[in-house]
């Protein structure tokens, strides 16, 4: 993907995760309310499952037009956190067992000695701590702080993802835009990453603290901070191939399997919080800190 697409590109992609869980958050009530809250699960699983089935027959009728880009030898890490190869890749012929085999020239080694791929895993995971204990617990934010029923709740908690989706088209092309204008690479990754932090915390301590503000104005704040967070986009996730576009597929493997370990850390922080201190002016602030 060239350089000045690339924000834009990344956004297209992720930003399916924003209008699945719209849907997620429309249909999930209903479903509980009718079928009880195990049928949410089967039926989502189930999906999923379908999914996955109709997209291998569709892809198994495309022609075979890609490259095959993980057998590659003589890999360097640089001074500025590139890692690149001098081997081209091999045909999109190589059958499955050839594709496994060349995980084993991918320089695991080059990849944790590069300071560029340590600060995307340390920002992976905070960005994934405050992300993943947003997700789980606003629902309930809104039902017990807000007094909001379950379907009300579920009505607000749309507004996120619906913001985000508006954030992401304003975002990629104003990183791409700077790009382009001669703005170096790196600058444009750090600021876009820098809204994606500072907003969010900004907007969760304002709800946090008891101002006596209305139920619509917290909504609008964590709304607009969870949007703002999407700048990550033209930030974070782009930076996996602004350093390898090879291995950039391997380099978000290693930052979203960290990212991963906030969703079961924070999480359940935050609901021993809730247990604990029966105060959420103490746990909403928490993700952010």
């Amino acid at each position: 993907i060239p350089l000045q697409e690339r924000s834009r590109a990344v956004s297209v992609v992720f930003g399916g995760l924003a209008f699945g869980s719209v849907l997620g958050l429309l249909f999930a009530p209903p479903i509980i309310q009718n079928l009880g809250w195990e049928s949410v699960f089967y039926i989502f699983g189930l999906l999923g499952i379908i999914w996955c089935l109709v997209f291998e027959s569709v892809q198994e009728l495309q022609p075979g037009d890609n490259e095959d880009i993980l057998n590659l030898e003589n890999t360097s890490a640089g001074s500025n956190g590139h890692i690149s190869s001098s081997v081209p890749s091999k045909s999109s012929d190589s059958s499955l067992e050839e594709m496994t085999d060349s995980l084993k020239d991918v320089p695991w080694g080059e990849f944790f000695k590069s300071k560029a791929v340590w600060a995307m895993i340390y920002t992976h995971f905070c960005g994934s701590w405050g992300h993943y204990t947003c997700l789980s617990w606003l629902p309930t934010f809104f039902s017990e702080e807000l007094n909001l029923n379950l379907t009300d709740a579920a009505w607000v908690s749309i507004l996120p993802p619906l913001g985000s989706m508006v954030i992401t088209s304003i975002a990629a092309p104003f990183a791409d835009n700077l790009i382009s204008s001669g703005v170096d690479t790196t600058k444009v990754r750090k600021i876009c990453q820098a809204i994606a932090f500072l907003s969010p915390a900004a907007f969760m301590m304002l709800s946090s603290v008891d101002l006596g503000l209305p139920p619509w104005v917290v909504v609008a704040f964590l709304t607009g901070g969870i949007s703002l967070s999407n700048f990550a986009l033209s930030g974070l996730y782009c930076t996996h191939q602004d350093i390898s576009r090879e291995y950039a597929s391997i380099l978000l493997g290693i930052t979203n399997t960290v990212g991963a370990v906030p969703g079961i850390v924070g999480v359940a922080l935050v609901g021993y919080l809730v247990d604990t201190t029966h105060s959420w002016s103490v746990c909403l602030p928490t993700p952010q800190i």
